[in-house]
């Protein structure tokens, strides 16, 4: 057994998850978890590219360095392998990472519209505003690179015209944060359908 099976289980659980709940369809989306360093090297564990998410085993969870070198697996690393590792290497309170392609948070990445505090729960756990990275074509560094700079040091991103991500110190954390963000963004857009909205005050937690 390999010594991060309990850490590909995890990661292999919240991809289930994310299909389930219909954050993802087909093999869209990724989820990462930072593992201890090795050898001086950073590591973390990964989702595979273009795999369907209910057939994968923990053994089809990647385990690569930040420099994108295989260090177990036999299966190609997701292809936003950079972005995870951009979001890391920017904030090193972050543990784990759950990309989606949610609908109402990819429909307000669309359109490009950053989402104000409208919720406490916003606040409280993703940190406020939710803003939309500059757009970059899928698997580029630049993509990582817009995505960390947008994410800051709150715990959701919006990708123009791609998705989005919800960021944890725990698989769990950003599992939570990823479907908060897509709560959010749909309250969002029905109160902006409904012609207003309020955001928080600033004596808000």
């Amino acid at each position: 057994m390999t010594r991060w099976f309990e850490e590909k289980k995890e990661v292999l659980a919240a991809a289930k998850k994310m299909l389930e709940k219909g954050l993802v369809s087909g093999t869209s989306g990724n989820v990462s978890r930072r593992l201890e360093p090795e050898g001086g090297r950073s590591l973390l564990a990964i989702t595979p590219s273009s795999r369907e998410y209910d057939s994968l085993t923990a053994d089809d969870i990647q385990i690569l360095d930040f420099n994108l070198k295989k260090v177990e697996g036999e299966l190609a690393p997701s292809v936003e392998t950079l972005m995870h590792v951009a979001i890391y290497k920017a904030r090193k309170d972050v543990n784990a990472i759950v990309h989606t392609h949610s609908v109402y948070a990819t429909a307000a990445a669309a359109a490009g519209l950053a989402i104000p505090t409208i919720l406490d729960e916003q606040s409280i756990y993703l940190g406020g505003e939710i803003k939309v990275a500059a757009y970059s074509p899928s698997g580029t560094k630049e993509l990582g690179e817009n995505a960390a700079a947008a994410l800051g040091d709150r715990n959701a991103v919006l990708l123009a015209n791609h998705g989005a991500a919800g960021t944890g110190k725990t698989v769990v954390e950003a599992f939570r944060n990823a479907e908060l963000l897509e709560k959010t963004a749909q309250i969002y857009l029905l109160a902006r359908a409904a012609g207003k909205v309020n955001t928080l005050p600033d004596k808000a937690p």
